[in-house]
């Protein structure tokens, strides 16, 4: 514990319970990912009984954990890393806004790469949104808190809920990126290499930047990549017992909103018959439940990580996390070439399980690269190029 406190309280050196956290971030995200075949969830059919069970509980616990939160807490530590990058200059009287956008560019080429391996990645996403940090960065706390709360609520959906009570009419059509997912399936079954790459580079891209739309993602990440600075900017993620406490704080009242946001997500249905109020309203309500399960895992682990033993034990995922960006792009390799038909083709043969099993496999050799690399390397393979790349052309 002496140890995990004298990394966290110098103002200098790496605030490591961030790095925990994008582990498990980047943890729950693979897990996802591979139960989920990336993208491909026409399973072959189980008749065994055991497998049945186990398939099914697998897929509700993992996806009742981390789907739409662990993308969540990513969203968060983007928007921390931004702050700490603008501090530490803005300290040495420069201004990060230029470098940071110079910096987005660099990552939408890390995301168009890693969308011909995987059209269901979060990094265009972030590429393109990462400016509105450049835009905000120097207002107030405050005003930075207002705009996040706003976007949080989905005044997209809210507006769809307005125009369907002024329409009694209104039915809405069906979701624009359904055709856009077919023509990527049938690359992802059938395609060659080339084929797949070709398809995911556009049809992909748009499929899953509707999909971000239609599901609220965008506003969400938005949102949160401006309270991931804003608690770059108040020190919380450093050890104190009045941070502690405001971590205590934030699990109750994650906890206390989860449960009710959640219950009423699934009664939904049987109070609201239009489907032009339903969807927006049932989005609305999952978003900010999942927002809330965020929180719960968000404090709950730095509060195990500071003030228990089985801090010892997140404190493992350190190293992964901070080669997060490596260990992102490389299990989206892994998982194209494990299930796509360029690759092994595994889609065809493997349920639930097998897939889950799949997936721990890959985060367990992910797990002992980057703890072997980061004993003799200050930054992960891509996150090296990444810097170096950023700072181009800058004087030392």
């Amino acid at each position: 514990m002496t140890d995990k406190l004298a990394a966290t309280s110098v103002a200098n050196k790496r605030i490591e319970v961030a790095d925990v956290l994008r582990g498990v971030a980047v943890l729950g995200i693979t897990l996802i990912h591979f139960i989920e075949r990336f993208s491909l969830y026409s399973y072959p059919e189980v008749t065994n009984t055991f497998l049945q069970f186990t398939d099914k509980i697998i897929w509700d616990s993992l996806f009742f954990t981390f789907a739409g939160k662990a993308y969540c807490i990513f969203a968060l530590l983007f928007g921390f890393s931004f702050f700490i990058q603008d501090n530490s200059q803005k300290q040495k009287e420069r201004d990060f806004r230029g470098r940071f956008a110079w910096r987005l560019v660099l990552l939408l080429g890390f995301a168009i790469i890693n969308s011909t391996l995987f059209p269901g990645e979060i990094l265009v996403l972030y590429a393109l949104v990462g400016y509105v940090l450049i835009a905000v960065c120097r207002l107030s706390t405050r005003s930075v808190l207002w705009i996040a709360t706003i976007l949080l609520l989905q005044p997209i959906e809210i507006g769809k809920i307005i125009y369907a009570f002024i329409n009694p009419g209104y039915i809405p059509g069906p979701p624009i990126d359904a055709p856009y997912w077919d023509i990527v399936n049938i690359a992802q079954r059938e395609g060659s290499f080339l084929e797949m790459s070709k398809t995911a580079i556009w049809t992909g891209n748009v499929a899953n930047m509707g999909w971000m739309v239609l599901h609220g993602r965008l506003l969400q990440t938005i949102a949160l990549f401006l309270i991931g600075m804003v608690i770059g900017r108040s020190k919380t993620l450093l050890y104190s017992e009045k941070n502690l406490k405001l971590w205590f704080n934030v699990l109750i009242i994650s906890l206390v909103a989860f449960f009710p946001l959640h219950g009423l997500n699934t009664m939904l249905p049987d109070f609201i018959g239009r489907e032009a109020l339903l969807t927006p309203t049932s989005l609305i309500v999952k978003s900010l439940a999942n927002v809330a399960f965020t929180g719960i895992l968000f404090s709950g682990i730095i509060l195990v990580y500071y003030l228990t033993h089985f801090g010892n034990i997140l404190q493992r995922l350190a190293p992964y996390g901070r080669m997060s960006l490596t260990n992102y792009l490389s299990q989206s390799l892994i998982g194209a070439f494990l299930f796509y038909n360029w690759g092994l083709g595994l889609y065809r043969h493997t349920g639930i399980t097998i897939c889950f099993l799949m997936g721990v496999t890959v985060v367990l050799i992910q797990l002992i690269v980057s703890r072997w690399w980061m004993r003799s390397h200050n930054h992960g393979p891509l996150e090296w190029l990444w810097k170096k790349a950023t700072w181009i052309g800058a004087k030392k």
